[in-house]
């Protein structure tokens, strides 16, 4: 369950009221939240992206990555390699249970009642359908921080090639 002080420290990060707020899975050394867990249904709508990063520090490093063409760089490493496919599938799939394992038998009652269910059972980190996309790094790294992903521990070793880079020039 979500404290009252946890959902009003994500309304802030948010500047609104979260909608389908479930849980607060990853926070910050501080015991601020940078990860929350969203329903799979929210309004009678569906919701494929399990996991929002709501870290502002984390959302604007990534911003810049995407904005650099970060995305394009790892998709053509990705794509230039079976493993981090195949990795990446796996993933995909380990998401798609975590998320089932979070549905409540209502709500999965009521998504199957507005023909959801494929969506559920077909897309994967961030209601990503083609398994070996990218797409958006901020669902990815999200889901990262929960478990770790392929995306993820790439992000994660370009931010320590950037690092060492400018201390080394430092």
């Amino acid at each position: 369950m979500v404290s009252v002080e946890n959902s009003a420290a994500v309304a802030t990060l948010l500047g609104r009221e979260p909608r389908g707020l479930e849980a607060i899975p990853v926070v910050s050394a501080a015991g601020e939240p940078m990860v929350i867990r969203v329903a799979s249904l929210v309004d009678d709508k569906p919701f494929p992206t399990l996991y929002w990063l709501v870290d502002r520090a984390l959302n604007y490093r990534i911003d810049g990555a995407e904005a650099g063409g970060l995305i394009a760089t790892l998709q053509d490493q990705i794509d230039a390699d079976e493993s981090l496919q195949a990795a990446m599938v796996a993933d995909h799939r380990q998401h798609i249970a975590d998320r089932d394992a979070y549905m409540a038998p209502a709500q999965r009652e009521r998504i199957a009642e507005l023909g959801f269910l494929s969506v559920f059972s077909e897309r994967g980190i961030g209601g990503i359908a083609d398994f070996t996309r990218i797409r958006c790094l901020h669902t990815w790294y999200a889901a990262h921080l929960v478990r770790p992903n392929t995306v993820g521990r790439l992000l994660d070793a370009h931010w320590a090639d950037e690092d060492s880079i400018g201390s080394a020039s430092s």
